[in-house]
């Protein structure tokens, strides 16, 4: 089954889990898969396990270590759940890893372009593909981001990519699209990409919005002369950028406050008369 084939029902929520000392939101807050099982039962569709930071800054970690962090949880998940389960990684060895212990879904933030052998690996895999934007690389992407026009060029790179993975042998009915929200993108940035969600929708690949949190919202906070909310207190911030990309054509938004989004949807489904 696609992820594609889930969204009959309407969008779907992926929950982060993120198994790393050093996240921007949560790194070492909670025991994941305790942390798993308390969103599935919020209604996440979709869990995003991840293993490696890729804040603002981050520090690399090797595969090894990786596969470490990652495996016992989506394992044990597996074992237990039916849904689809993503690996978030940039290194297609934990990809494959992840795989053989129960993920159906590889979420790649540098859209398969880290390694020669990422693309191979996608099609070798079969399942279904998150291609993301990413300007540079976790530890210097906010260093001095700059684009002439930020909606197309993160469109044409994106549909590139996507054409890549087709090359390679991904089916096109697997692949996803996502603007990268937050990386290597500055305020005004991050708020063109989400304004032309149903432009970036429009190419027949679902797209995917991951603003949960980030530092985009404190940032505008502030430009508004508010006090800058830390990462904890973006949920209000996180659901009106979602909603807006739901309103737009987005088929999934990923978040850490899986029923604060889920509520979110519900009502506006409802004034919505869907």
């Amino acid at each position: 089954m696609t992820l594609l084939s889930r969204t009959t029902h309407g969008p779907l929520v992926m929950g982060i889990i993120n198994v790393t000392p050093d996240s921007f939101s949560d790194g070492g807050a909670y025991d994941p898969v305790a942390q798993a099982r308390r969103l599935i039962a919020e209604g996440a569709d979709v869990l995003d396990i991840g293993g490696e930071s890729t804040r603002p800054g981050a520090e690399p970690v090797s595969a090894e270590a990786e596969i470490a962090r990652v495996l016992p949880v989506i394992s044990a998940i597996a074992a237990e759940w039916p849904g689809a389960i993503s690996i978030d990684t940039l290194k297609p060895q934990v990809a494959r890893a992840a795989f053989q212990a129960g993920a159906t879904v590889w979420n790649d933030v540098t859209a398969l372009s880290h390694t020669p052998e990422s693309l191979e690996v996608a099609a070798e895999l079969g399942g279904d593909i998150i291609l993301m934007h990413m300007q540079g690389e976790p530890r210097t992407m906010q260093a001095a981001p700059h684009y002439d026009d930020v909606v197309g060029e993160v469109e044409a790179w994106l549909l590139a990519r996507a054409e890549a993975a087709m090359q390679a042998g991904v089916a096109r009915g697997r692949i996803w699209l996502d603007p990268g929200i937050g990386f290597g993108k500055t305020l005004d940035h991050n708020l063109a990409l989400i304004r032309a969600a149903d432009r970036l929708a429009s190419h027949g690949f679902p797209l995917l919005m991951a603003a949960s949190r980030k530092r985009f919202i404190a940032a505008l906070e502030e430009r508004e002369g508010a006090v800058a909310a830390a990462a904890q207190q973006r949920i209000g911030g996180t659901l009106a950028v979602h909603l807006h990309a739901i309103a737009n054509g987005v088929k999934m938004v990923r978040v850490h406050d899986v029923l604060a989004m889920r509520q979110a949807m519900r009502v506006w489904s409802a004034l919505q008369g869907a």
